[in-house]
């Protein structure tokens, strides 16, 4: 009896082009909390759920994984990728959830900046993962996503300045640094993925 291999499981590239379009949506909602008028307890009760429902793709690419044969490449590129992409979207939610819990009123211009840069980072990563499929135009998506998270560094610099310029008391400052540093996370974080797709890229060339 002749020994057939099953054909290469192709569901991986929609579940992970699923789970950046979550980015999408969660980068989204950071830049409505940040609005004046914004009905934080609202806000963050979306991002609860955007960020459950990243949940689940995260945990069906993993089920796929345990129960596919043949993967598109490495498993355990495919766990990292995914944890890569989830742990983007815990970082978003966590920047929300310390907003409302800390009760923050003012927020400096500058988180807005920073803000511009991860919804920027969400939509090319959205656009980068259908080309995992053809492993093309991939490196565009990796060397910008290098250039953002160096703005995000420079604007992460300014904004402590700004903090610590005495225009904030002393209360404000600790509340908002937290916040800044959730933020800087988030930005970090998409640069994990660009590297982990990077390194994806080069194994499977």
């Amino acid at each position: 009896m002749a020994f057939r291999i099953r054909p290469v499981d192709t569901a991986f590239y929609d579940l992970f082009t699923e789970q950046a379009r979550h980015l999408v949506a969660g980068a989204g909602l950071l830049a409505e909390m940040l609005a004046e008028d914004a009905d934080h307890a609202e806000v963050a009760t979306r991002m609860r759920n955007s960020e459950h429902l990243a949940d689940e793709t995260t945990h069906a690419i993993v089920r796929r994984v345990n129960s596919t044969f043949i993967t598109p490449f490495d498993r355990e590129d495919i766990y990292r990728l995914a944890s890569g992409l989830d742990d983007v979207m815990d970082m978003m939610d966590e920047v929300v959830d310390l907003i409302l819990l800390y009760e923050v009123k003012t927020l400096p211009p500058e988180l807005s900046e920073q803000v511009q840069v991860l919804q920027q980072c969400a939509d090319l990563t959205a656009d980068a993962m259908p080309n995992l499929r053809s492993m093309k135009s991939l490196e565009e998506y990796w060397i910008e996503i290098n250039r953002l998270e160096n703005t995000g560094d420079r604007n992460h610099r300014r904004t402590l300045a700004k903090l610590f310029s005495g225009e904030f008391k002393t209360i404000e400052v600790l509340k908002l640094k937290d916040v800044v540093e959730a933020l800087e996370g988030a930005i970090d974080a998409f640069e994990t993925v660009a590297n982990i797709v990077e390194q994806i890229a080069v194994k499977e060339s």
